[in-house]
């Protein structure tokens, strides 16, 4: 079994995770259908004149890119790589409207060519002077989990350390598709909190989260990553027979987690896939879940994974992100589960370094 350590990590969101000072009892839970990124000082990361010129995506990945590189003590990544669910998205739908206010005609190339879904690793890349492989990759909300496995793969063939991360933002035209399809929250229905809403759809939001990994383990280290599988259809009986099949493949039994991390969103229609998870195979297992403080968007399940490292460096679990109460004595081993929409479902394996 290869080693892939967890060196640094970098996290922009609704919450203000920027600041260290701030922990998970004091953020806030979400209570609007959309939520935006809280705006972390820009300018203590980017020149203030190439700030303008940055869509909202590019300069949260920025932002927690550089956080992440910081604390692993990395100047030059070897290898950049990005998932993306929607990628630029306010860049594409203002090259889109302009295509339709504008007849076709008369069109300027600046929206569209920020509008890809490769611009935030470019970004980051021309920041640092970074020639490395750099590549993106966009499969929905497990965007993020495939940009992990190729960073294994990555690092199975030398490549070290490997700058990995997540992000994707709000655009106003799709998120008002997303409404009329019943995909997002009312506001009424989030005055019990996000998972006491018993209603459809999810709190839509943003957000970037980034990781160093590499194969050498330093003082620093948060967890080792062991093990990431992605499926697309499943049922919730199929959830089960692939968790176990999951854990067998790395020696574990479900007794030997420590932790469950789930994407619970609150949505009555899908939030039935964690409960046969939760209430079955780990019922016996603290069970934890984050999207009340991140909301919901293609790469979230990357702020599940930022949670499991934090957690892992500091050995306490906070109440606000507990789903049941468990003794837990020491926190080895994290299992995450996401999915959205009964698709894109994700397992991730950490441990303890």
């Amino acid at each position: 079994m290869h080693a892939y350590y967890i060196n640094g990590i970098g996290c922009v969101s609704a919450q203000d995770t920027t600041n260290e000072d701030i922990g998970f009892d004091q953020y806030t839970e979400l209570d609007q259908g959309v939520v935006s990124v809280f705006k972390p000082n820009y300018r203590s990361y980017i020149k203030p004149a190439m700030i303008r010129r940055m869509s909202n995506g590019v300069k949260m990945g920025v932002v927690a890119s550089a956080i992440a590189m910081k604390k692993a003590a990395v100047e030059l990544p070897e290898a950049i790589i990005t998932g993306s669910g929607m990628g630029c998205l306010k860049d594409s739908e203002k090259f889109l409207e302009n295509i339709i206010n504008n007849d076709e005609q008369y069109l300027t190339p600046t929206s569209f060519i920020q509008s890809t879904h490769n611009t935030v690793g470019a970004q980051i890349a021309l920041g640092l002077s970074c020639k490395a492989y750099n590549v993106t990759y966009v499969h929905q909300a497990t965007s993020f989990e495939s940009a992990l496995m190729d960073a294994m793969l990555m690092m199975d063939e030398g490549t070290q350390p490997v700058l990995v991360g997540g992000v994707d933002e709000i655009g106003p035209h799709t998120t008002e598709n997303h409404k009329l399809m019943d995909h997002v929250k009312k506001e009424e229905d989030l005055s019990k909190g996000v998972l006491q809403s018993n209603s459809k759809g999810s709190v839509f939001s943003e957000g970037a989260q980034f990781f160093v990994l590499d194969k050498k383990k330093t003082k620093n280290s948060y967890a080792q990553l062991i093990d990431v599988a992605i499926y697309d259809d499943l049922t919730e009986k199929e959830v089960s027979i692939k968790l176990h099949q999951f854990l067998k493949n790395n020696h574990l039994k479900a007794k030997d987690i420590d932790v469950v991390i789930t994407g619970n969103n609150g949505d009555v229609d899908f939030d039935t896939y964690y409960d046969a998870f939760q209430k079955k195979d780990f019922k016996n297992t603290q069970q934890l879940y984050y999207k009340q403080f991140s909301g919901e968007y293609n790469t979230a399940s990357a702020f599940g994974l930022w949670t499991a490292c934090k957690l892992f460096k500091s050995q306490e679990i906070p109440e606000v992100l507990k789903l049941n109460h468990k003794d837990v004595t020491s926190v080895n081993h994290i299992l995450l589960y996401n999915q959205y929409q009964g698709k894109s479902h994700s397992f991730t394996l950490l441990s303890s370094c």
